[in-house]
């Protein structure tokens, strides 16, 4: 697994989600910390996803038996706006989410166990790993497109579920094995 994701916290700014973000002074996140909150990253060569073998390995090793290529921009997606404010809505999964980043780039937005945000920009050759049960959301960052491998174990299923799910079962688990406090609604 390779460190070079960079990560940090969050201000407190709702305007455009599209940019970075930053407090001041900024406040970065170690890819440590990410794993002690369940966030696998690993960095690969996006020329090589069809034949590479670590991507291959990383797949059979979790079981990942599904795959599919998604182009986010404004020119590919139909409902292109609906769908970035859903995205960015905040939920959680019942299942990992694992995203591994072909072109483009983009931010994963997490909490952590005191319940602040925490941004994450993947860019090409990010693979990351979202735990289910933690509260997320995503965005384009300005250059406004990626192209990402979507992977999952067995049949996909995309169903979000929006905060507040502190009873949710994948919600419970992640508190069991990462520990955090109960959030609330915001």
């Amino acid at each position: 697994m390779a460190s070079s994701i960079e990560a940090w916290f969050m201000d407190d700014i709702h305007d455009n989600p599209q940019l970075p973000h930053h407090r001041n002074p900024q406040e970065l996140v170690s890819p440590h910390y990410l794993a002690e909150l369940g966030v696998l990253h690993w960095k690969l060569n996006p020329d090589r996803y069809e034949d590479d073998e670590e991507l291959d390995k990383i797949r059979a090793d979790r079981c990942y038996n599904y795959m599919d290529l998604l182009d986010l921009c404004p020119e590919k997606v139909e409902n292109y706006e609906q769908k970035l404010k859903n995205f960015y809505t905040e939920h959680i999964h019942a299942d990992e989410e694992i995203r591994y980043c072909l072109e483009g780039s983009g931010y994963f937005d997490i909490r952590d166990k005191d319940d602040r945000w925490i941004r994450v920009w993947i860019k090409a050759g990010d693979l990351i790993i979202l735990p289910a049960g933690i509260y997320h959301r995503f965005t384009l960052d300005t250059f406004n497109y990626i192209k990402l491998m979507r992977l999952f174990v067995g049949e996909p299923v995309w169903t979000a579920f929006n905060r507040l799910q502190e009873e949710h079962p994948a919600r419970q688990s992640y508190k069991m094995n990462f520990g955090g406090t109960p959030v609330k609604a915001h």
